[in-house]
């Protein structure tokens, strides 16, 4: 899959900035600061170490401070396996923190905090909305080297996912994109509601970057490598840029980017997952 595409570069993207919001775009404010701040500081401490708390949760400590979430919280991992990632990512940054950099600290704070207040219903109705507009389902109907390049690429992941899961989900040339059938819904209903809700803030999260629940099942399966599937997650742009060419040093920075934030989303999810049996797979592999 992709052997055309595994060498191909990408522009880049916009990043991101904090602003003020007014009352009105409240929870516009908070996603920005829970997600890709470009706010730097200069790091204050020497040492990153952890504990185990109360609870058996694990604790990060900045020298003999204790971390705390942007809103106040005493921040804690449900695990040591997730705790020492976080610390890591705090024990990674030289002079200056460059919290845009630590995706795992940002999903977890986000957890914690839930800035945005919601349940895991809220978040499932959410993730499924990408279903009905989901990258791999929509399709062009011209030029016919991409029609066919579309074809060849996503159909293989769009039938692994339906005999997968038993589900019907199909793709459209239409603006609207595929009728998904509401049995199709309910069944990703299902599954997902099986995740815990700091897993389900990974799988927003990734789905989010992704644009697309068939790409994100499918890492988190692992049918896809996070390489294949943010590949397939930008062919037409892949595509043009084989096409046209591609600004010189920008389509790298992009591509590791957001390599790097579905990376983060994915290991985020198997570290939180309640599955014992997935924490063991982790550590075979």
């Amino acid at each position: 899959m992709l052997k055309g595409f595994l060498r191909l570069q990408s522009p880049l993207r916009s990043t991101l900035s904090l602003r003020k919001v007014s009352p009105r775009n409240q929870h516009l404010g908070i996603a920005l600061r829970y997600s890709t701040a470009t706010a730097e500081r200069k790091r204050f401490y020497q040492d990153v170490s952890i504990s185990q708390g109360e609870g058996g949760v694990f604790e990060i400590n900045l020298d003999r401070r204790k971390l705390k979430t942007p809103g106040g919280k005493l921040f804690t991992a449900p695990n040591e396996a997730l705790a020492i990632a976080v610390a890591t990512e705090w024990d990674a940054q030289r002079d200056t923190l460059k919290f845009y950099t630590m995706h795992l600290t940002t999903l977890c704070n986000t957890a914690l905090d839930n800035p945005t207040e919601r349940n895991k219903d809220q978040m499932i109705n959410a993730s499924l909305k990408f279903l009905e507009t989901d990258t791999v389902c929509y399709r062009v109907e011209e030029p016919p080297a991409l029609v066919e390049l579309q074809k060849n690429e996503w159909d293989p992941v769009l039938h692994w996912i339906e005999n997968r899961y038993n589900v019907n989900i199909g793709s459209s040339s239409s603006i609207l994109g595929p009728d998904i059938p509401e049995a199709t819904k309910d069944t990703f209903r299902q599954h997902l509601n099986s995740y815990n809700f700091w897993s389900l803030t990974g799988l927003e999260y990734v789905i989010t970057q992704l644009k697309s629940v068939v790409l994100t099942m499918g890492i988190i399966d692992r049918h896809l490598s996070v390489e294949q599937a943010v590949l397939l997650s930008r062919l037409e742009e892949e595509y043009q840029i084989r096409r046209w060419g591609n600004v010189e040093w920008a389509h790298d920075y992009d591509m590791y980017e957001l390599r790097a934030r579905t990376a983060a989303g994915a290991l985020f999810v198997h570290l939180t997952s309640e599955s014992s049996t997935v924490k063991r797979k982790l550590l075979q592999d």
